[in-house]
């Protein structure tokens, strides 16, 4: 690289920089609990959320996590979190619809996971709370959608919650802050990879 395009490459940053410093300096909200929905049909919703339960961890906070559905296995992440101080870990699902079969018990299972992360919502030392596959629930009307919704709107100011899972419904998106879709590019599912410890689960 000549002198000349050194030149041209740190005048071309600095402008960049000046952009970037006034939009920052132009957002006046320092803090915000915040509605977070990993949506889509690509890997990683899940995988995001936990990555924000480090990450609020490692600032200090206390966690909450509310699976729906997913109480067939024992991940990864939930050997790690549960025990860990600052997190409550709440597996409240007995498996995925499909594999219930049974739609009372997916229900009572839901409502009762909602009822555990109504508490968690309430109580004042929990700063994040994810709702892992609470979108799922909702898809397949374990909850009633417009109340779900509502509660999740009237959260503390100081509370941010992250809800994952497919198909998540319009009116949650609405709803939220931040939306994520995750898009399906490429998964080695379809070359007939089944899910494995330690990228899956």
């Amino acid at each position: 690289m000549t002198d000349a395009d050194a030149e041209r490459h740190r005048l071309k940053m600095a402008k960049r920089k000046a952009v970037q410093d006034a939009e920052v300096a132009s957002k006046t909200i320092t803090e915000k609990g915040l509605l977070i929905v990993n949506t889509g049909p690509g890997k990683g919703k899940s995988t995001a959320a936990f990555g924000l339960v480090v990450r609020a961890l490692g600032h200090g906070w206390k966690v909450g996590v509310v699976q729906f559905g997913k109480g067939g296995w024992e991940s990864g992440e939930r050997r790690v979190l549960e025990g860990l101080p600052g997190v409550s870990w709440h597996t409240l699902g007995e498996g995925f619809t499909w594999e219930t079969q049974d739609r009372a018990r997916d229900v009572a299972a839901a409502e009762s996971a909602w009822a555990t992360a109504q508490a968690l919502m309430d109580n004042p030392d929990i700063r994040l709370l994810v709702l892992d596959e609470l979108n799922i629930a909702l898809r397949y009307e374990h909850l009633p959608l417009a109340g779900v919704v509502e509660r999740l709107k009237a959260r503390r100011d100081d509370l941010t919650v992250v809800v994952t899972g497919r198909n998540a419904k319009p009116e949650l998106i609405e709803a939220a802050d931040c939306v994520t879709e995750m898009a399906a590019v490429k998964h080695h599912f379809a070359a007939g990879v089944k899910a494995q410890a330690g990228i899956e689960f």
